[in-house]
């Protein structure tokens, strides 16, 4: 336990311990006005070693903050072993920070989890960074006033500039495009689509059914394994994580926006993943499902002309890519979407940049991870 003033930071320990840690968010004042509040059942099962697997696999720490009786604020600490294995690392990430519009707490809650880092060894910290890239990274530090979509950050404008006076400064930048769908693509995407199909082999899966894409899904997973090594904080996912995924995003996923390609063999070469964009559902619902939340969700999923590109692999790069986008860009049309959000693009991948800005995208939102080493800080 921590004191900084009449700041406490208690760690947390126990069922209702964590009940309150995984509720808090919702209880704090002056968050964002266009909040986005993830549903409340994920929330619980990204805490529960039973369905979150990297829960046993790594160094985890929560906190909360307390301040005259009140709770004012919550962190986690992660320590991604395998990771730092892999990489030759010693980092820490902090995760979960949210709090009341106060520096002093933030300095509290990221003290805390610095002290519990270097305690293990650690000498930098990064964050907000979770588990691995399938987490909302970093803070939003542009393009607040748009709405937020599924697995991207959703803090207040006034948190980076708290975090930055703890001394953190910017460690990776990632991006996200606004595109409005062409009505037609060049017609070079078109042949230079076919071509590829053609000459290696390849060939378009037809998914009618979630009933005939479930048994893509851990075969796309695996694929995302292989060709997704240098995204940051990247960590290969286990069997038992794939299961886990598909079955959290399965609900919302249609057949008719997943496009996968297959070779010969009929192993997935190149996919993409997108769905109508549900933020203004989750917004009604607040964290629950029911008795009325998934009401909500399901009819923002029917009126939204936005979609969320939420994956794509391609593993022959800018023949299959553009075979791919074309692919989903006609049934885009057909379903009457106007525009998408790409979700997080890393500011220095500039093949993927490149393609979508020669298709008119602009960037309009931005999203920071920071970082800090940790030598020589003495305890807060």
């Amino acid at each position: 336990m921590e004191l900084v003033g009449r700041i406490e930071t208690r760690p947390v320990e126990g069922a209702r311990d964590l009940d309150l840690f995984v509720k808090l968010p919702f209880r704090l004042p002056e968050q964002r006005p266009n909040r986005v509040p993830p549903l409340l059942t994920d929330e619980r099962e990204f805490h529960d070693p039973k369905k979150n697997p990297q829960l046993t696999q790594c160094d985890v720490q929560r906190w909360v903050a307390w301040r005259d009786g009140k709770v004012v604020g919550r962190i986690m600490g992660i320590i991604q072993k395998s990771y730092n294995a892999a990489h030759g690392e010693r980092t820490a990430r902090f995760y979960n920070l949210d709090c009341v519009r106060d520096a002093d707490v933030v300095h509290a809650l990221i003290g805390a989890t610095e002290q519990w880092a270097r305690s293990k060894g650690m000498d930098r910290m990064i964050g907000p960074f979770g588990f691995s890239d399938k987490d909302p990274q970093g803070l939003q530090i542009e393009g607040s006033e748009h709405l937020p979509v599924i697995a991207t950050p959703i803090n207040p404008d006034w948190l980076p500039p708290m975090v930055e006076a703890c001394g953190y400064t910017g460690y990776e930048d990632m991006v996200s495009y606004r595109m409005d769908i062409p009505l037609r693509l060049p017609e070079v995407y078109h042949a230079i689509g076919e071509r590829c199909l053609r000459n290696h082999g390849l060939h378009r899966v037809p998914l009618r059914t979630k009933g005939e894409l479930r048994p893509w899904v851990v075969p796309v997973l695996r694929l995302v394994n292989a060709t997704y090594g240098d995204l940051l904080g990247f960590a290969p996912m286990s069997e038992a994580e794939m299961r886990a995924l598909a079955k959290k995003y399965m609900f919302i996923l249609e057949p008719q926006l997943v496009h996968l390609i297959a070779d010969e063999q009929n192993e997935p070469v190149a996919f993409v993943i997108a769905s109508p964009d549900m933020s203004e559902g989750l917004q009604h619902a607040n964290g629950k499902l029911f008795p009325f939340g998934f009401l909500h969700i399901l009819r923002a999923l029917r009126r939204s002309k936005q979609l969320d590109l939420a994956r794509c692999v391609r593993t022959f790069r800018k023949r299959s890519d553009r075979c791919t986008r074309r692919i989903a860009f006609d049934a885009a049309r057909q379903r009457g979407f106007t525009h998408l959000d790409s979700h997080l693009v890393m500011e220095r991948n500039t093949r993927m940049r490149g393609e979508l800005e020669r298709l008119g995208a602009a960037v309009w939102k931005r999203y920071r991870v920071y970082q800090r080493d940790l030598d020589g800080i003495t305890a807060r």
